[in-house]
């Protein structure tokens, strides 16, 4: 089984230790991990904002550097989802503008065998004890893209559940956005923020020591306003938990 990290743009330019923390666990469990250096970002900034085109040389870089792997691991629900949902949509658009079908077969390649951290656990390695030790109270926000586009699920919360020492308590509003939303957050500040304090309100209101997410970018988004707010709860992502034991704790 050949197996790559896509471990995005948020991740290898502000949170390595997430692309690490996947890497270890996935290694605990028996599979190894490639990281193909040709990657870069999936196009869905670009594509959010109104600039198709401009995202189209990203679907094929994307497809070139994943050729050929049986599973590309990614630990973003919202990266995932572009690839996913968005990829086959570029595509079909570019062969219905009478530009051939090159893109759509080349999304198409790699759609199949994309997915968020969780869903390749649960999913294909079938696994929700992955040997984890994090002795430490902790809420879990469903971010929007993970929630909506790919359906996780319960995914996240069945492996917190099954991590040694970690008491898992319930997030209130836990399906309301939390207001990045990516370009969102730039272009509507103040309803972002806004939200952002509701969310944060809440994750404190929990007594939690920490809040996790499977994205980076919510994660970000969540712990700027906890911050601001001065609430002592840290964020940290669902992957530096699960790799986490005992032996060499995060």
């Amino acid at each position: 089984m050949r197996v790559a990290l896509f471990v995005t743009c948020v991740n290898d330019a502000l949170y390595p230790r997430t692309g690490q923390a996947v890497v270890t666990l996935l290694e605990r469990l028996g599979v190894r991990v490639d990281f193909p250096a040709e990657q870069t970002c999936c196009g869905q900034p670009q594509y959010n904002t109104g600039y198709r085109h401009e995202t189209e040389p990203l679907v094929h870089r994307f497809a070139r550097a994943f050729e050929g792997y049986d599973h590309i691991v990614t630990p973003s629900g919202s990266c995932a989802a572009m690839v996913r949902d968005n990829y086959p949509r570029i595509g079909a658009r570019a062969a219905a503008e009478g530009r051939g079908e090159e893109l759509a077969r080349v999304a198409r390649a790699v759609v199949p065998h994309t997915y968020e951290l969780t869903e390749f656990l649960v999913d294909v390695l079938g696994v929700e004890d992955v040997g984890a030790f994090y002795p430490h109270t902790v809420t879990y926000h469903p971010t929007c893209h993970g929630l909506r586009m790919l359906r996780l699920g319960d995914r996240p919360r069945r492996l917190l559940e099954r991590v040694k020492g970690l008491e898992l308590v319930d997030l209130p509003g836990a399906e309301e956005c939390c207001g990045f939303g990516g370009t969102f957050s730039v272009k509507n500040a103040a309803v972002s923020a806004a939200m952002g304090a509701d969310k944060a309100r809440n994750v404190t209101g929990t007594g939690a020591e920490a809040v996790c997410t499977v994205d980076n970018s919510c994660q970000m988004h969540i712990g700027g306003t906890l911050a601001r707010l001065g609430s002592p709860v840290r964020p940290v992502h669902l992957a530096e938990i699960l790799a986490s034991t005992e032996e060499e704790p995060w």
